[in-house]
């Protein structure tokens, strides 16, 4: 059955190979993006199948705009998948003030109002499924990346509740987590000034990997978003999904180890109780 998705961040890595697939596949995407002219390449091969939208996500009034076109044009949208977002890469003390605040307005504060513009135009129409783009980074933490954990934590957080509020209107989530991943991600990396103190801390050997290409990133991008789109496709997909085998090992051992604290210090958590 052809759907009609709606996607955010769709000018570069997921976001745009993810379009790419569904309209091969015969699907329709309402795709928003930054700069024009990203897709225009997949507009000529594909026609009205594609409706394009200029979006910044950090705008609240353009986010609600766009997405009442996007239904009032397409009727009913079956998936609205949250992509937009970059990541902030430098040490906690080193990343400046307006940093902080355009990472937390693009992937978190974005990713909830795209959320809460969609919820009413799914309960009118009967239901749909939001697919949040998160990251292994929305369960565990590497050293420099620390406000772009914070965003994916949360949203993740975020996410999780809206996901029980709505479930009576036919409403579902799915969260994708995918590892280091073969896109542009990395070039798009926000950078803070360093500091010469975190040289030779965590913070400066992930610096000095990334720099070197000495980060592994073993996440194929287009068996990637083929993943997302046939979890997508299920009938009851489940709330998150890990993708890649960096992401598996590195989601596994942080749950292992805080479910290992969590019991070491049952008795000291069930000695607050009355």
């Amino acid at each position: 059955m052809t759907k009609t998705w709606f996607i955010t961040g769709t000018s570069t890595g997921l976001g745009r190979l993810l379009t790419g697939q569904l309209l091969l596949r015969g699907d329709r995407v309402i795709a928003t993006l930054r700069k024009p002219g990203a897709l225009d390449d997949l507009l000529a091969s594909y026609g009205d199948r594609l409706q394009i939208l200029m979006l910044d996500i950090t705008d609240t009034s353009a986010i609600r705009t766009a997405v009442g076109a996007a239904f009032a044009k397409a009727g009913r949208i079956d998936v609205v998948v949250s992509n937009a977002g970059y990541g902030l890469f430098g040490a906690g003390e080193e990343v400046s003030d307006g940093q902080i605040e355009r990472q937390i307005a693009t992937n978190l504060v974005g990713s909830i109002q795209l959320i809460r513009a969609v919820l009413p135009h799914l309960r009118t129409q009967g239901g749909g499924r939001i697919v949040q783009v998160s990251s292994e980074g929305g369960q565990i933490a590497y050293p420099n990346f620390s406000l772009y954990h914070a965003t994916k934590w949360g949203i993740e957080g975020f996410v999780e509740s809206v996901a029980q509020e709505v479930k009576p209107f036919g409403i579902d989530f799915l969260i994708i987590e995918p590892g280091p991943t073969s896109t542009e991600f990395g070039a798009g990396l926000d950078h803070a000034e360093p500091m010469d103190c975190y040289e030779t801390t965590p913070a400066g050997e992930v610096r000095r990997a990334i720099a070197s290409g000495d980060f592994a990133i073993k996440g194929d991008a287009l068996n990637t978003v083929r993943a997302m789109i046939a979890a997508a496709d299920e009938v009851n997909p489940p709330l998150r999904l890990a993708l890649g085998s960096t992401a598996y090992a590195s989601v596994s051992q942080a749950l292992t180890e805080r479910l290992r604290v969590l019991e070491a210090q049952k008795d000291v958590t069930f000695s607050a109780d009355k």
